[in-house]
């Protein structure tokens, strides 16, 4: 296939064009290198794909403003996967960014991809869309009611989609993510910013209790079921879930984190943020079905490679 990767210097979508380049597809690469967290880690993150040779094409660009059929054109697949993230930084004057890179820019992928003849637009979605969900295990089925200005912008894309679906046929699968880790991982996301803390001997913040759960998902997880929704039957104008088979709490997962790194860690708890679900589990029985969808890594050997990448690459984050 000859595929476009949005957000292609980012944590799932370098891991995405890597796989899709190794199994002799052509990528055509899209970021524009937003400032949410360190210019030199994204750079990093897109060095195995230079070094893949043939079949990778990278643009630098805004979705939100830049012409995007030349970019689409020619391509099956786009895997749509830039988006402003973080639940935290959603509140207040920031939703405006929220609002143009995770809305704005989704339509108008959307129209350019129609207009040149997509076949698919796999979209990353996020478990953000339920909020507090009403069901444990959640199936896709349920209502999605959202509890922050982030987990909104997911849904309204999701409804760009099923809108450019129904009424112009332009396929798509959104893929909604569960706590997706493991080596790339943004900065912002509580695994890194416990092994950073732990590595570096700092305290760890922990906001709440420490007893909230996530159902976690592997990052190399998280990409199988993302190139298996290009090409899976029955999977148009579905929602699917992607969890990774482990919930942990928090306190177990700072824990794991001890056991790799070694000695006690010290931990400095705040008040629960606004916006963050207290627990999230994913019904997986859609991603068997469709996708075939089985995650392999579990929480312990996730960790241990998380923490062996940062390990290598900290100073990317920290600086030094």
């Amino acid at each position: 296939m000859r595929t476009v990767v949005t957000g292609v210097a980012g944590f799932i979508g370098s891991r995405l064009a890597t796989r899709l380049l190794e199994r002799g597809h052509d990528v055509v690469g899209v970021d524009m290198f937003t400032p949410f967290y360190a210019l030199d880690a994204k750079k990093a993150n897109l060095q195995p794909l230079a070094e893949q040779g043939r079949g990778f094409t990278f643009h630098e660009l805004d979705l939100r403003k830049a012409p995007l059929e030349p970019v689409t054109a020619g391509a099956e697949v786009v895997f749509h996967l830039a988006a402003q993230p973080g639940i935290r930084a959603s509140w207040g004057e920031a939703f405006h960014d929220y609002a143009g890179h995770n809305i704005v820019a989704t339509q108008r992928l959307l129209e350019a991809s129609q207009i040149t003849g997509i076949r698919r637009v796999v979209f990353a979605s996020s478990s953000s869309v339920y909020g507090e969900a009403e069901r444990h295990p959640t199936p896709e089925g349920v209502e999605a009611r959202p509890i922050s200005p982030y987990g909104v912008s997911k849904l309204a894309a999701e409804h760009l989609l099923r809108a450019y679906y129904t009424q112009l046929g332009l396929g798509f699968t959104a893929l909604r993510y569960f706590t997706v880790y493991g080596p790339g991982q943004r900065p912002d996301m509580a695994f890194h910013r416990f092994i950073a803390a732990a590595i570096l001997g700092r305290p760890l913040a922990v906001y709440g209790d420490g007893e909230q759960s996530r159902d976690v998902t592997f990052v190399d997880d998280a990409v199988e079921a993302t190139i298996a929704a290009a090409t899976a039957d029955g999977v148009d104008g579905v929602a699917v879930n992607v969890g990774g088979g482990s919930r942990v709490t928090v306190n177990e997962v700072i824990a794991a984190i001890a056991r790799e790194v070694g000695g006690e860690l010290r931990v400095e708890r705040g008040a629960p943020v606004p916006g963050d679900v207290r627990d999230t589990s994913a019904d997986l029985s859609r991603a068997r079905e469709l996708l075939g969808y089985a995650p392999g890594i579990g929480i312990e050997e996730g960790l241990r490679r998380e923490v062996a990448w940062l390990r290598e690459r900290l100073p990317l984050y920290v600086g030094g």
